[in-house]
């Protein structure tokens, strides 16, 4: 990637300070638009020739400093209560992501040019390279938006970056950033590990916001990682500098390597810890965190006990042995659909309505499943599913709660099952009337609770819901907090049947 850049005047419009200055304050008043040219500026500010290492910084840095407040923006409106549309989400993704990609090739540029400069030290190397691997980090957080596929090429970039810095003596060197209207200090090791842990914190497993939630708290807690050149107990994760690899969990002694490197959560762990005991005992999430914006703490806390999970000493492990099979299934998506296919649509395996997936293990709670034809944008995590094995006349409900997607066209899918023996029911509600829902006895035989799918924003907190089913009048009375997807919330009830 190092290359050489040619000297001389620049033949930039960002070179004069004046026109920079009134091309960035003239930019587009829509976000988007505003972003797609700053992304073009990155790219081109970066390449232009005639720029010593000092001027293109900072014509970068001001190109970064316009997007701040675009990028915050469409940020909350990305994760916002009122969601976008499909195709807009799509554009926002794009952007953002495309902004990303631009604005970290374009500090790895400049990063090359201050290594070929003469009298280059620490200092000056930090600068660029801190900035290059936030946004190399912030890429990969919006590749996990869409659940991949992650580039490897990012990641051999990313750790050839921190691993100049290292040997350059500027992997601890303090650099101030502007970031959301915050002045952060950082270093290129800060900005390493934070992408780094991230990455190994399974977000695979998380709604989007979900997503955003887990990489502000990572770095907030950034200050407090550590890291190695050997395994240890406190040393989770690994990898190494020399390859385009991401970070893995160290279950077994990785292969010795001198770019090897081995990383945890240190103190973290306890802060965390120590995060998660006031959200249960305050229902509150605690001040000093910056989340970028407010949120539910039962949505924080949910977060907060993930990130935990993953920063344990011990790995976690799976509640259900698997075994491996090869099956087909037929999979419909969505609150609407599965409801529609539970009262009496039949799934096929022509394509009409449905989707063919193949079953690659199973286990008392679930079942791992590969997608070798993606169809839209709507496989991710928390979406409700209705399944039926090929030349069977049973239905399972299930939620998908990990996907990785190994290419554009195929992923990698674990889904949960809620309930092997459903059932489409109108259902009563106090003071809401009558809705169309699922019932969904639980797959533990014996368990004395049914989980109870309803439109999403019908259901009110502790109230009871009765229905007719095969003659007798039922009341289901709600224990824990709902589970809310997309377009249901998925309630677990204790259930009392009255006599006629």
């Amino acid at each position: 990637m190092l290359k050489m850049f040619g000297v001389g005047k620049p033949d930039h419009p960002l070179a004069d300070p004046r026109e920079a200055r009134r091309i960035l304050e003239a930019l587009p008043p829509q976000d988007l638009k505003a972003l797609e040219e700053l992304a073009h500026w990155h790219e081109s500010a970066s390449a232009a020739e005639g720029f010593k290492p000092a001027e293109r910084m900072q014509v970068l840095a001001s190109i970064d400093e316009a997007a701040q407040t675009r990028v915050r923006k469409l940020g909350r409106d990305y994760f916002g209560a009122a969601r976008p549309s499909r195709y807009q989400e799509n554009l926002m993704w794009t952007q953002l992501h495309e902004y990303w990609r631009q604005a970290a090739m374009a500090w790895a540029r400049a990063m090359d040019q201050v290594l070929q400069a003469k009298g280059a030290d620490a200092k000056s190397v930090a600068a660029p390279a801190a900035r290059a691997l936030r946004a190399f980090g912030q890429q990969i957080k919006w590749q996990h938006m869409r659940y991949g596929p992650i580039d490897p090429a990012v990641w051999g970039t990313l750790n050839k970056m921190y691993s100049v810095a290292e040997s350059r003596g500027a992997a601890d060197v303090k650099v101030s950033l502007a970031v959301g209207g915050l002045t952060l200090e950082t270093s290129p090791r800060q900005e390493f590990l934070k992408v780094a842990l991230f990455s190994a914190s399974s977000p695979d497993g998380l709604v989007p916001l979900e997503v955003e939630l887990a990489e502000r708290l990572v770095g907030d807690l950034a200050p407090s990682f550590r890291m190695g050149s050997e395994p240890s107990l406190e040393l989770l994760y690994w990898t190494d500098l020399e390859k385009s690899m991401s970070p893995q969990r160290a279950t077994k002694t990785p292969p010795q390597s001198a770019a090897m490197r081995c990383f945890g959560p240190g103190e973290a762990l306890k802060t965390l810890e120590g995060h998660v005991q006031k959200i249960r005992a305050t229902r509150q999430v605690p001040s000093g965190i910056n989340l970028g914006g407010t949120y539910e703490a039962d949505v924080v806390l949910e977060v907060m006990e993930h990130l935990a999970l993953y920063w344990a000493p011990d790995p976690p492990e799976r509640q259900h042995a698997r075994h491996p099979v090869k099956s087909r299934i037929a999979v419909t998506n969505g609150f609407k659909a599965v409801v529609d296919m539970l009262g009496g649509d039949t799934l096929a395996f022509d394509g009409s309505g449905s989707e063919s997936w193949i079953v690659e293990n199973v286990s008392a709670g679930g079942f791992g499943a590969a997608v070798p034809h993606i169809k839209g944008d709507w496989l991710r995590v928390g979406v409700l599913l209705a399944m039926q094995p090929d030349g069977g006349t049973n239905w399972v409900v299930g939620i998908v709660r990990r996907v990785n997607r190994v290419s554009n066209q195929e992923a990698r899918v674990g889904i949960q099952t809620i309930s092997r023996a459903p059932r489409a029911l109108s259902f009563t509600l106090r003071g809401a009337g009558q809705h169309s829902g699922l019932l969904l006895p639980s797959p533990v035989l014996g368990s004395g609770e049914v989980s109870i799918a309803l439109p999403a924003s019908v259901y009110a907190k502790g109230v009871n819901l009765e229905a007719e089913v095969d003659g007798k009048h039922h009341v289901y009375m709600p224990i824990g907090a709902p589970e809310r997807g997309e377009d249901y919330e998925l309630v677990r009830f204790r259930e009392m049947i009255r006599e006629a």
